[in-house]
């Protein structure tokens, strides 16, 4: 993930092919994202996320934590951060083990990697990064967990659809056309022709020099608008590209009628459903649909134990989200009579 053109021919044999394979991993959603909020310019396709999330990112300090350090707005960012998943959907708690069992040579020349588009002479995190790695580690997934918590935990649900339906999109492609419809079908920058995999693009390069074989695809909500890449052996070289309908992410989830639901939940959490289109806490909540605190703090305990609503700590506020039965539930229109 250089700053200047770059140009990557990866070539693949019978078992390469045979190796290729997709994952969702939370920890691409960290860094692409925090590296979306420390941009200079605004993207518009996230600014209902981003306007949301900032001030609490601020509030929390993470705008100037390890996260900080290791994942800057542009060029390189440390490669241990987004180790090879293991499986298809692999947790964050899984992904933070992998972090902190990142060996010290490893963590050495990804920082040496750092240092050579940044001044890190003078950062402190990274002399405690050289001299204790583990303990480090340690205080970065931490770190992490703070951020998933405030970030990307409230709206995770909306996310991961997202990127599933990417996923079941390529696995048909690749029933219906084969796997070089798909690697073609990635990106822009992304070009299949006889057996290689062609990427051109800024700040990102994929080699097979030492990798492992095979190819992990990896659809990000956050990497748009290009591609980002790990080629650190011996795994094999990772791609993440923006997963398909982005543009529809952040998109007001439309509801139908709410009158049958209302008879069975009441009007009260009827409302307060329809009014978490995006997470909100308690005090919004209840200003919003005319509630008292108490009220509608009970109101969302009974929706959450019905499996309607999540909650997730955000600093010392608690954000409440839909679920995917509750969009359901408002979704589904009344028939139209006779």
């Amino acid at each position: 993930m250089r700053g200047h053109l770059l140009k990557s021919e990866l070539s693949f044999s019978a078992a390469d092919m045979a190796q290729t394979r997709f994952a969702v991993s939370p920890m691409w959603e960290v860094v692409t994202s925090y590296r979306l909020l420390r941009a200079d310019r605004e993207r518009p396709l996230h600014h209902r996320w981003t306007a949301q999330v900032r001030p609490r990112l601020i509030e929390a300090g993470l705008d100037r934590g390890w996260l900080a350090t290791l994942v800057p707005a542009d060029g390189y960012l440390a490669d241990f951060l987004n180790p090879t998943p293991a499986s298809p959907f692999p947790t964050l708690a899984e992904e933070l083990a992998a972090i902190r069992r990142t060996p010290e040579e490893r963590v050495h020349v990804e920082l040496d990697m750092l240092a050579v588009e940044r001044d890190l002479s003078h950062s402190v995190r990274i002399r405690r990064l050289r001299q204790d790695p583990q303990a480090a580690l340690e205080k970065i997934t931490k770190e992490i967990g703070l951020y998933w918590d405030l970030a990307l935990a409230p709206y995770w649900d909306r996310i991961r659809r997202l990127l599933e339906a990417d996923l079941f999109h390529r696995a048909r492609q690749v029933a219906e056309a084969g796997a070089g419809q798909v690697l073609g079908d990635l990106h822009e920058s992304v070009t299949w022709d006889a057996g290689t995999l062609r990427l051109v693009r800024r700040h990102c390069s994929l080699t097979r020099d030492e990798t492992g074989s095979g190819l992990l695809l990896v659809p990000s909500a956050f990497a748009w608008p290009r591609v980002l890449t790990r080629s650190v052996p011996p795994d094999p070289p990772q791609l993440a590209y923006p997963a398909r309908g982005i543009g529809t992410l952040w998109e007001h989830r439309t509801t139908g009628s709410t009158e049958a639901v209302a008879a069975v939940l009441g009007r009260a959490r009827t409302l307060l459903l329809a009014e978490l289109d995006t997470p909100a806490s308690t005090t919004d909540l209840a200003q919003r649909c005319g509630l008292s605190a108490p009220g509608a703090s009970q109101h969302l305990t009974a929706l959450r134990d019905a499996g309607l609503v999540s909650a997730h700590r955000a600093g010392r506020s608690v954000l409440y989200a839909r679920t995917t039965v509750a969009d359901a539930l408002l979704s589904r229109s009344v028939a139209p009579g006779p």
